[in-house]
């Protein structure tokens, strides 16, 4: 997938005012209509003007794209970083738009995602009606560990803005979030009244934050079970060891049985992400070889290769 540059689409500098950019779309949607241009791509130009434009008039699918496009050249290969949107408080239907498949494989990545229908309805109010109150939507990281404990986070959202210029800007508003415990990847807080008001001082819609983890260097998370990858010395795996291991509520003692092979799974039952049932913690063994950087390490290998006889590939008749 290449990135697009859709300043450059529609010929404007990245620092345009709302005003400039829909001048300049105007323009350039009269000279290549299909309906009267003579341009053999006045079609394919006409879709590509149309696509930037779906995202520079909106002032947060604007400031999301330029913080995400900060790197990139039109043309380059590109595909969107893991969770590139979280941080980003938006409005109603925020980054996503229904039209989506009409445009690039690049639009369609990053803004054609749909949140569920629940959360498309409004109190009194529609997605297209700025007048009523709106539910706002925010997706934000935390650690896994969080989800163990419960804790209280300090988190700090951006909210995209037009200034009195017309230039769209970012401005942080910071959040004292109680993070449940055994919340769950997808899953999503409510923090009521925090969206925004009517005009006419209706009643604030809410916040919603969709939560997703922080990568971790240790642990793998799908659904509530959690994955550890735990290396192990050849000893433990074929003589049996009890060892500490770590998990993301504290250290616990676990028995590796005798003659484990590597990428055997030793099930912890109940000790994933907490809840009402709770998931399980996978130990993964991969078996570790000690380096031989000397000559006695050497030795004892070469000790091993004559004594056990061992050959790995038996299996595949060689």
């Amino acid at each position: 997938m290449e990135y697009k540059d859709y300043y450059k689409l529609l010929d404007v500098s990245k620092d345009a005012t709302q005003k400039e950019i829909k001048r300049a779309y105007r323009k350039l949607a009269r000279k290549y209509h299909p309906d009267v241009s003579s341009e053999a791509d006045a079609e394919a130009r006409f879709k590509e003007m149309g696509e930037a434009y779906e995202v520079l008039k909106d002032p947060e699918k604007r400031a999301a794209y330029d913080q995400l496009g900060a790197n990139y050249q039109a043309g380059q290969s590109f595909t969107p970083p893991p969770d590139w949107d979280a941080g980003f408080e938006f409005s109603g239907g925020g980054f996503t738009s229904e039209n989506a498949s009409q445009y690039s494989d690049f639009f369609e990545n990053l803004f054609g995602q749909q949140y569920e229908p629940e959360f498309r309805q409004q109190r009194g109010a529609d997605f297209n009606n700025p007048r009523g109150a709106q539910d706002h939507h925010a997706k934000v990281l935390i650690d896994l560990e969080d989800s163990y404990l419960g804790v209280s986070r300090a988190i700090t959202l951006r909210v995209p803005e037009v200034d009195s210029q017309g230039h769209v800007t970012t401005k942080n508003r910071t959040l004292k979030v109680r993070i449940p415990k055994g919340v769950r990847q997808g899953q999503k807080i409510r923090l009521a009244g925090q969206g925004s008001p009517g005009i006419h001082n209706e009643k604030p819609g809410d916040l919603y934050l969709e939560i997703e983890f922080n990568s971790h260097s240790l642990y793998k998370v799908e659904g509530s079970d959690v994955y550890l990858e735990l290396p192990v010395a050849p000893w433990e795996a074929m003589l049996g060891a009890k060892i500490k291991v770590p998990t993301p509520a504290g250290n616990i003692d676990l028995s590796i049985p005798s003659e484990s092979t590597s990428g055997r799974k030793l099930r912890l039952k109940g000790r994933g992400i907490p809840g009402k049932v709770p998931g399980d913690l996978y130990v993964v063994l991969r078996i570790a070889l000690p380096p031989a950087k000397t000559e006695q390490a050497r030795e004892f290998y070469q000790k091993m290769e004559q004594e056990l006889a061992f050959n790995p590939r038996e299996k595949l008749g060689v």
